[in-house]
């Protein structure tokens, strides 16, 4: 008897160990109080900080993790979770809290994985990107079947349709020439968005992320760009648009490492849909314009994608410690597909660091630039590219690299100056010993009463 009585407490202690008390909804307090936990948990590698407020006043809390918290690294890449950017797509936002705890745990308890991770990365984990949303989702609960009910903002603006259309400049230079990465924003562009895509859009301008995930609900699939295609279509129409970015071969792959280290999106059939290996062109899928992985790919140097993670937007308390283990795995993989492809430092001649150096890769219509610390990162599938760095008053300097499946290649380059060419000489007209004398002192004939005052005087006999 005492036998069994021991084995139920083993029994117990282990279904305590893994289905902890955080498995239920947060609200907005406990959203705060949750984070600010994990922070008095593990204060040396993480920082708690806002990057700005929703339409009704409520901060739009991050959660840093990194061995420095607030400090950029150089050769260290930032990468980013965002969640709950739907108010009424829930998962998303409980997965990161619970991910939040799982990695101040892991760290604690000297898992070499999670160390080795927090210590070569620094990452950044937003749970809400639309927390007024969430809180009408939330009043209603996960049995109401108003299916847009918290879905926007409290300004009842979708916020994954609210960033600059990027998508059209990129045709329009496509078509008649131009760039495709780092296009310029519209003079008036914060006035055209809702204060929680400005305070994104800030942050993702302020800090140079190189990887992201935007997790989503209402399907089971791992979206990547472009969502937007030359032509409009709604969702539901069966032709395909297939709309491949550049690193159209990447982005599959970054899809597939969630799909596959998943519990079941793999499988493709899900909520009623099919998608082979359990990824899909966004366009391909629906055209979605205005929508926030586009933008990352446009405008800064972030490869993001678009997680669909439930059937259900609003999964009842006790779906969650399924859905965490489903997710657990695949979560902690992309954060670590950050480190593949190439990186380095761009030098001048005396060793500073030249800031927006633009690292090209031959083949691929898509560059990257070097960061405020003149560090860049460049996310690449194994093989071999021929990569130039250049940048304003240098000479451009091109190398061969071979990526290999492990960890990514470092290859630092040192632009020389350019020297200036010379002005070309004029021809030099005959006479003068060469030389072209300035107008006002070329020679000329003297005039008459000239030489007549230098005829000497005669001297009367």
């Amino acid at each position: 008897m005492s036998n069994l009585f021991s084995v139920f407490l083993h029994l117990l202690l282990l279904f305590k160990l893994a289905a902890p008390v955080t498995f239920r909804h947060h609200r907005y307090d406990d959203l705060m109080r949750m984070l600010y936990k994990v922070h008095n948990e593990c204060p040396y590698i993480t920082r708690v900080y806002s990057i700005g407020r929703s339409v009704k006043g409520r901060h739009l809390y991050v959660l840093e993790f990194s061995d420095y918290p607030g400090i950029h690294e150089p050769l260290e890449p930032e990468v980013k979770y965002v969640g709950n950017m739907h108010g009424d797509e829930v998962l998303g936002r409980e997965l990161l809290l619970q991910l939040s705890e799982f990695l101040c745990e892991e760290f604690r308890n000297g898992n070499p994985r999670i160390i080795r991770l927090i210590e070569g990365t620094r990452i950044h984990i937003l749970p809400s990107m639309n927390p007024d949303g969430y809180e009408v989702a939330a009043d209603q609960g996960p049995d109401n079947s108003e299916y847009l009910v918290g879905r926007n903002n409290a300004n009842g603006v979708d916020l994954n349709r609210n960033f600059p259309d990027l998508n059209t400049y990129f045709y329009y230079n496509e078509k008649y020439g131009g760039p495709n990465h780092h296009l310029p924003l519209p003079d008036n562009w914060k006035s055209q968005v809702e204060p929680e895509t400005r305070a994104v859009i800030q942050w993702i301008r302020s800090i140079n992320f190189i990887l992201s995930a935007n997790l989503h609900g209402g399907a089971v699939v791992a979206n990547y760009p472009y969502d937007k295609s030359l032509e409009h279509r709604v969702r539901g129409f069966r032709r395909t648009a297939n709309t491949p970015t550049p690193d159209d071969k990447l982005f599959q792959k970054l899809a597939k490492v969630y799909s596959y280290a998943h519990g079941w999106m793999y499988q493709g059939w899900n909520c009623g849909d099919y998608f082979p290996d359990g990824i899909t062109n966004g366009a391909s899928w629906y055209s979605l314009s205005k929508g926030m992985q586009d933008f990352n790919y446009l405008h800064t140097n972030c490869f993001d994608i678009t997680l669909e993670l439930s059937c259900n937007k609003f999964p009842h308390q006790e779906e969650l410690h399924r859905e965490w283990l489903g997710n657990r795995e695949a979560l902690i993989q992309f954060l670590e597909e950050v480190h593949q492809g190439i990186k380095g430092m761009v030098f001048d001649e005396n060793c500073n660091n030249v800031v927006g150096a633009v690292i090209s890769i031959s083949g691929i219509n898509h560059d990257v630039t070097s960061g405020d610390h003149g560090d860049y990162f460049r996310l690449l599938l194994p093989g071999t590219y021929t990569v130039t760095a250049s940048a304003p008053g240098f000479d451009p300097e091109t190398v061969s690299v071979t990526v290999g499946p492990a960890e990514p290649k470092q290859v630092d380059f040192h632009l020389k100056t350019s020297i200036p060419q010379a002005a070309p000489t004029k021809r030099v007209p005959k006479g003068h010993g060469g030389r072209v004398l300035p107008k006002k002192v070329q020679p000329r004939a003297p005039r008459r009463k000239e030489v007549e005052k230098k005829q000497p005087r005669r001297i009367p006999a």
